[in-house]
Formats: C-alpha cells, structure tokens, sequence
C-alpha cells in the first residue's frame, strides 16, 4: 500500500511539474491585468481583466489565439445583451434565463465557439446577478476583457513553454505505442496466439487517443513559435515532427487493420509465412529508432535505412495465399511507406523502395 501511495505521489507531482509553467502562466497574466486596468486604466473593480487572462492561458495548452479571440468576443456579447436587456427588464429568474438564451444564441450566431458561447453565458449571469448594469460599465468590461486577453498573451510571450519537449513527450507516446503494438503482433503470429492477438488489436485501437494528443500538442508547440520570440528557433525542428505527423498518423490506422487481419488469420488457421515475426520486429525497431531521431533533431538516416531494409525483405512474404496474409503484408508494405515518408522520404520515392509484387 505505500508503494501504491508513493507511486500515486509521484504521478501527481509529474503531473503538477508538467502544468507549473502555464500556472505560473496565469497569475502572472491576471496579477498584470489587474495592475494595469486599475492603475492605467482607471477601472474601479475590473474583474474581467484577470478573469479573462486566466481563460485565455488555461491550465490546458492549446489552440490560445483563437481562444483570446473567442473570450473577448464572448465577454463583449454577454455584458452587452445583459446590460441593455436587465436594465430595461429588471433581474429575477425570467429575466436570468432571457438574458442566458439571448447572450448564447447570439454567440453561436456570430461565430459558434464553444468558448464565445459559454463566456457570452457566464457573462450574462454575472450582469444579471453580481455586476448591475451602470452607464458605463458595459464598454468598461469589455475593455477589461481585451486588456485580460492582452496580458495572457503576453504571459505566454516573455515565459514560454519549450515547444519541443510538448512535441517529444507526445511523440514518444505515439512512437512508443505503435511499436508495441507491431512487437506484439509478431509474437502472436510466432506463437500462433489468438489471446495476444485480440490484446494487440485492443491496444492498436486504444491508440488514437494519443494520436489526438500528439496533434493538439503540435498545434499548441506551431503557436508557441509563433507568439514567442525566443522561440523562433524552434520552427525548424518542428516543422520536421508536423511533417512526420500526418505519415504516424496513417501508420498507426494502418497498424490497426494489420492487427485485426492477422487475428482473423489465426483464427481461420491460415498459415502466416516464417519470416513475417522478424519482418515486424525490424519494423518495430524502424519505429524506436524513427522516435529516437525526431528527438534529437537529426535527419532520420537510420531509421530510412531500417525501412528499406523492412521493404526488401518483405519481398519474402508476397507468395502467401491465405487472404488475411496477403491483406496483412499488403498493411506491413503501407506501414512501411507511411513510415519513409515520415522520414522525409517522398511518397513516390518510398513506393518505390517496395518490391514489386
């Protein structure tokens, strides 16, 4: 039990020492905010400023330019159909309602953000309830909201994440996964395994979780570099792990089918060529080493000399006759395309390091 304890800790600590920066992040933008809408600008309780820095920046990274769009937007509707409306109308639990269904309706009009609704909303409520309307507190408010998104901005600007580890972190995952996966499927193969075949198509299918999560991650790294002077070195880089995203991506589905093929194969009892196992481990270890590479930032020279390798001794495995083993080495053939291509390899150029069949 204080093993299981001591292991719970230490995730949670990696865990809070993954999110301290954009934390840190947010007080800072919303300590800014503050100063600057009371002591600059004049506003007397600006509470949308440091409100709308710590939306703006989040303790989930990602996709904050159109996030600080979307809450000034959604703070400017909100305050303004609240203040014109419980001004005329009065606030009770009718008139909270009208305001809430107006203010969102009229966000998802304009443009349709979950954000500009749900802070149109939020808004709206906050009018109708805790901030009456005065003459000039609409126009305050919104001011103070695009000072709030201004100064997250900022935040993220002078203390930037280091874009690449986000994108190393997720890589590995992805990388890591997909070669667990084809290991596993070659030793099901080997041992003629239905068992650990279903358990790798389940963890084939599982992976697309942390596909998602390595794209959001490469959107949230492309807007670090974007927004960061200090990270504009980066762009470079980076640019190599987008380039590699989509071919992973289409590697990891076509993966998928492989595992599903090569359990329907064992079920039927067809017989799975000797050589298959050891084509997928090298594959396996392609994808190690494709991971290694990204990382540390160099051109994926092994790892396209792995894959060509993989290719020419697929040319071992075409005679099969069974139909889930030549559906199954027609997916290996994909994957190890999808693979060239995430090296920088051109399409064309991989399809042609295939054999013919």
């Amino acid at each position: 039990m204080l093993q299981r304890l001591r292991a719970q800790l230490r995730r949670r600590f990696r865990r809070l020492q993954r999110t301290a920066l954009p934390i840190a992040q947010a007080g800072i933008a919303a300590g800014g905010a503050w100063l600057v809408a009371t002591d600059l600008v004049g506003h007397t309780q600006p509470f949308f400023a440091p409100a709308a820095a710590v939306t703006c920046i989040g303790v989930a990274l990602g996709q904050k330019l159109r996030r600080v769009i979307e809450l000034v937007v959604g703070v400017s509707v909100g305050v303004g159909v609240g203040d014109v409306l419980i001004s005329r109308i009065g606030a009770g639990t009718w008139q909270i309602v009208l305001v809430v269904v107006l203010a969102m309706a009229a966000a998802v009009l304009l443009d349709g953000g979950a954000v500009i609704a749900l802070q149109s909303g939020t808004s709206a409520v906050l009018i109708a309830t805790l901030a009456p309307p005065t003459t000039t507190g609409g126009f305050d408010r919104m001011i103070d909201a695009l000072i709030g998104g201004t100064m997250g901005m900022i935040a993220i600007a002078l203390f930037p994440p280091n874009p690449l580890n986000l994108a190393h972190r997720h890589g590995r995952v992805v990388l890591g996964e997909l070669a667990g996966v084809l290991r596993a499927i070659g030793a099901a193969v080997l041992e003629r395994d239905t068992v650990a075949a279903a358990a790798a198509l389940s963890r084939a299918r599982a992976s697309q979780k942390a596909i998602d999560e390595f794209k959001t991650a490469l959107v949230t790294s492309a807007e670090v570099t974007t927004i960061a002077p200090i990270r504009w070195r980066n762009r470079g880089e980076l640019d190599r792990y987008r380039a590699a995203s989509g071919p992973i991506d289409l590697a990891v589905r076509n993966t998928r089918v492989l595992a599903r093929r090569a359990l329907a194969g064992l079920r039927d009892g067809e017989e799975v060529p000797a050589k298959l196992p050891a084509v997928l481990d090298g594959l396996a270890n392609a994808v190690d080493t494709l991971r290694d590479e990204l990382a540390r930032g160099v051109d994926p020279v092994r790892t396209r000399a792995l894959l060509r390798s993989a290719a020419a001794e697929s040319d071992q495995l075409l005679t099969a006759d069974d139909f889930s083993v030549r559906v199954m080495v027609a997916q290996l053939r994909s994957i190890v395309v999808d693979l060239l291509v995430a090296g920088g390899v051109s399409r064309s150029d991989a399809l042609s390091a295939l054999p013919p069949p």
